[in-house]
């Protein structure tokens, strides 16, 4: 009878331990729909300069994310003003200035430092999802904080690419200076 009570406690911590992880999995694939959806409307709070203002409105992803496939299908048919939103991985070859925004994915952070140089003085909106790289070059940053998704905004490296970003989503974020 002991050894069965303890057999059942222990199916039973099992049980809530592996439905824990479930639900930190479905939050964590939550959390790409619900940057997909928020980086389609940064585009509507943040202007980019005459000279980006023609042809497609194209999105990196560096690293291989779950975001690309949520952010490809978010913005199928959707539009900048009058440019054709267009989802891409970022390659080693590619020009990384013909970018609007960059994502860099949590795995790849590392590649910022890199990414920010060659993007300098470029209007290229810089998106990461790692504690502290609002402060190492992102515009953008996506962290967590108690359970829930936010926004910090580096509006000095924003301003420096030429990017004029909203008060309203301005007022929305935390503000790394």
């Amino acid at each position: 009878m002991k050894i069965s009570i303890k057999i059942l406690k222990l199916l039973c911590l099992t049980c809530m331990f592996l439905l824990s992880l479930f639900k930190v999995q479905a939050q964590h694939e939550t959390d790409y729909t619900i940057q997909a959806n928020l980086i389609y409307r940064f585009t509507k709070y943040i202007d980019w300069p005459a000279n980006k203002k023609s042809g497609d409105f194209n999105i990196g992803i560096v690293g291989d994310s779950p975001l690309y496939d949520d952010l490809k299908s978010f913005m199928n048919n959707k539009t900048v003003d009058n440019q054709k939103i267009v989802v891409t991985k970022v390659s080693g070859s590619d020009s990384y200035t013909n970018y609007h925004i960059i994502f860099i994915s949590e795995e790849n952070s590392g590649s910022l430092k890199k990414l920010a140089a060659l993007t300098a003085n470029s209007p290229v909106l810089i998106i990461t999802e790692y504690n502290g790289l609002a402060n190492k070059g992102s515009c953008i940053n996506f962290i967590t904080l108690n359970n829930r998704l936010k926004i910090e905004i580096n509006k000095n490296n924003a301003d420096q690419r030429s990017l004029h970003i909203a008060s309203e989503l301005l007022d929305l974020a935390i503000i790394i200076k």
